[in-house]
């Protein structure tokens, strides 16, 4: 029951046809679909207010969830077409403020990552036993809802009773040990409490943002910055054409390339835009993946960033950042991103939009200890620069300059490679191919310079960027005696491609285990990148974990 601050009983508002009543406040659903779609099990008052979903914001993919665990287990009668509109209306009337989505997109770009919420890890603990904590961070609610909302765990599932509400007794045995605090509340009441207060129904960025909400106007040229995990960094354009007939949606043409593996792609999709600003779209590619499009435009509409992923645990992806082209030369980046002082004569790559038609090297100013000295291939978004290193070049970044236009940090000069890293440090896989898909994990290795102070690991460390040609190996993490997991967990490819065996049984393994295990993901250099022999080869690891598929995957969403 949602407490006042004066303390009693909530105010309640009578629906004088229905008999509903509601607690006050709440957001009207203006919508005749949804009444007529949802109304059935959430009654409407005579403001228009509906049971539960006028006292709800999520995401986009929070709303489809929410309708398909209706659809599931409560019956729910509802044509695709109707849930796609229904969830339009309510991610953008009652979806979440930019300011409020930013904290929990990692959630909704599918990115694998360790988070820690700091703001109270006792809540985080008790969430994450089901779910991802970012499913918690896009979430707003009176607390009457969040009540409702645990209500739900424990009618459908009932071990959340074990994990998080249960004191002394239970099952006819003792019960589990829950610390109550000093108040004696269950570790979810105290969860509760706390995200009531913190990610409430009304806030200050929902208020601002819905008053000021409008249909984004995004047609035109982008310019394309990107990078994918093990190939690099991504360059190009997407054009983006709204539907006249639907302003919110649009058509996307995009022409990329990844400079280190020397791979053009292009790609063609559709997106639709919520809440003024969520961008969600799929593409396809006839020279590359299939991608899910998560996306959010920046409030002055000149950015729009995110992520694009494919695979059946989303774990492929490439970060995405689109700038808009104006008028003006726009610089987007340099390939290879960092040059030998020993070099002698090197050849970059650039990058941008609106480039000048007659690109003159004595226009182009890398700084000093770099002379442009010709350029070819040119368009009006690529370059090929002919430059000349002095061999008395001083280590560090340099700054690039095209008249007003320019990209900080755009080259890197070093005299020697100190160490190699391996991204990520601890690796995920899923045994698959049998009665579960797949999951892979990609690898890359990074160069790096100690900077000034040449001390490894401090603040000014110079990323010398991907080293595209490394020799990959997996060697033995010892867990127990006769360790064997070498030999089935996988195989890790050229480019630093775990692939996981299949799932099940496996009748060759001592015991007939499964094929999983622990791995280190070995990356050696032995020359440099211009090819002459290094002092001493270099070598990087990571802990890579294979383990059983996914059995169960709760929370489901897309586009």
């Amino acid at each position: 029951m949602a407490v006042l601050a004066g303390g009693g009983a909530p105010a309640v508002a009578q629906d004088a046809s229905s008999g509903a009543v509601l607690p006050d406040g709440g957001i009207p659903v203006t919508s005749d679909l949804v009444h007529r779609v949802c109304g059935t099990c959430h009654r409407a008052d005579e403001q228009r207010r509906m049971s539960r979903i006028s006292y709800q914001r999520t995401t986009p993919e929070g709303w489809q969830q929410t309708i398909r665990r209706m659809v599931l287990l409560n019956d729910l009668q509802i044509e695709p077409a109707d849930a796609r509109e229904a969830v339009r209306y309510l991610a953008t009337n009652h979806g979440l403020a930019p300011e409020e989505a930013r904290l929990g997109a990692f959630e909704v770009e599918r990115r694998n990552i360790d988070f820690y919420y700091e703001a109270d890890p006792e809540t985080q603990q008790t969430c994450n036993r089901c779910h991802s904590m970012g499913r918690v961070l896009n979430q707003r609610r009176t607390l009457e809802e969040w009540e409702l909302l645990t209500a739900m765990h424990r009618g459908y599932y009932p071990l959340a009773d074990v994990q998080g509400f249960l004191v002394g007794d239970w099952l006819g045995g003792p019960g589990p040990e829950v610390d109550d605090g000093d108040d004696g509340r269950t570790a979810v009441e105290r969860a509760v409490a706390h995200l009531a207060e913190v990610f409430p129904l009304d806030s200050a960025e929902w208020a601002s943002w819905s008053a000021n909400m409008r249909t984004p106007r995004l047609e035109g040229a982008w310019a394309l910055v990107g990078y994918e995990r093990g190939q690099g960094p991504v360059y190009g354009e997407v054009v983006v054409e709204a539907d006249p007939s639907a302003p919110d949606q649009f058509e996307t043409r995009a022409r990329y390339t990844y400079p280190a593996r020397d791979v053009n792609v292009t790609r063609t999709g559709q997106a639709l835009v919520y809440t003024g600003y969520q961008w969600r779209g799929r593409s396809t590619s006839p020279e590359h993946f299939s991608a899910r499009e998560v996306l959010f435009v920046s409030r002055d509409r000149d950015e729009i960033a995110g992520r694009w992923f494919t695979g059946a645990y989303d774990e492929r992806g490439i970060d995405v950042t689109l700038r808009r082209v104006g008028p003006e030369p726009l610089i987007t980046g340099v390939y290879p991103p960092a040059v030998s002082a020993a070099a002698g004569e090197v050849t970059l790559r650039l990058f941008g939009a609106n480039l000048p038609d007659e690109l003159d090297a004595a226009s182009i100013d890398l700084g000093a200890g770099l002379t442009v000295t010709g350029v070819g291939g040119q368009s009006s978004t690529a370059a090929t620069l002919q430059v000349t290193v002095a061999p008395d070049a001083r280590v560090g970044s340099r700054d690039l300059f095209i008249g007003r236009s320019a990209l900080t940090e755009a080259v890197t000069v070093y005299d020697e490679i100190h160490r190699l890293e391996v991204t990520p440090a601890t690796g995920l896989a899923r045994v698959g191919g049998a009665a579960f898909p797949k999951q892979f994990e990609r690898f890359e290795a990074r160069a790096w310079h100690d900077g000034p102070d040449g001390e490894s690991g401090t603040d000014d460390d110079l990323d010398l960027g991907m080293l595209p040609d490394v020799d990959w190996s997996v060697e033995e993490y010892a867990v127990t005696f006769d360790d064997d997991d070498v030999a089935f967990v996988g195989t890790l490819g050229e480019h630093g491609v775990f692939e996981p065996a299949v799932d099940g049984p496996n009748p060759e393994r001592s015991g007939e285990r499964n094929n999983v295990g622990d791995v280190w993901v070995v990356a050696t250099l032995a020359t440099g990148p211009d090819g002459s022999a290094l002092d001493r080869p270099l070598r990087a690891r990571a802990h890579l974990l294979v383990t059983v598929p996914l059995y169960i995957r709760r929370g489901e969403s897309g586009q």
